[in-house]
C-alpha cells in the first residue's frame, strides 16, 4: 500500500508512539513510503534543526537514499486542495503523482480534508487501526 507520511508524523516517530509505529510499518515493508523531492527535503531540514543524534538522523537518511520500499518523484502537479496552509498541498501534489493511498498526519487543515481524488486523509491512530485489520 503505497503512502505518504507528513513530515510531523516522520520527525514525530523519533519519540515514539504511534508515529514511530507507522514508520515502522515502512521499515518491515509492510507500507510503501511516497515522497516527492519538496518533501525529502522539508523531512531533512525539520530533522537537523531538531539536531537530533547523527546515527538516528544518518540511519533514517540512508533508508531514504536507498529507496528500501520507497517511491520518489520529482515532479508533482500543482494542486490546490488546503487553502489554510498552501505547503500542505505538497502532501496531495505527491500522493497524486504516485497513486498513493493514504496520507498520515497530525496537522488539522490537512486531516480537514478528509478524502480527495480516493487519497484517504488520517492521523497515524487511524492509519494504524485500518492496517492492522
Amino acid at each position: 500500500m503505497r503512502v505518504v507520511v507528513d513530515t510531523n508524523v516522520f520527525v514525530s516517530s523519533f519519540f515514539g508512539g504511534a508515529p514511530r509505529e507507522v514508520l515502522d510499518c515502512w521499515k518491515r515493508g509492510e507500507i510503501t513510503l511516497c515522497v516527492s523531492r519538496d518533501l525529502v527535503d522539508e523531512y531533512v531540514e525539520v530533522l537537523n534543526r531538531l539536531r537530533l543524534k547523527a546515527d538516528l538522523l544518518h540511519e533514517l537518511l540512508d533508508l531514504l537514499a536507498s529507496g528500501y520500499n520507497l517511491v520518489f518523484t520529482a515532479s508533482t502537479p500543482a494542486l490546490q486542495v488546503v487553502s489554510r496552509d498552501p505547503d500542505d498541498n505538497m502532501l496531495f501534489e505527491c500522493a497524486v503523482a504516485l497513486d498513493a493511498k493514504m496520507i498520515v498526519t497530525g496537522d488539522k487543515a490537512v486531516r480537514d480534508v478528509g478524502r480527495y481524488m480516493n487519497i484517504e486523509v488520517l492521523t497515524p491512530a487511524e492509519f494504524l487501526a485500518r492496517v492492522s485489520k
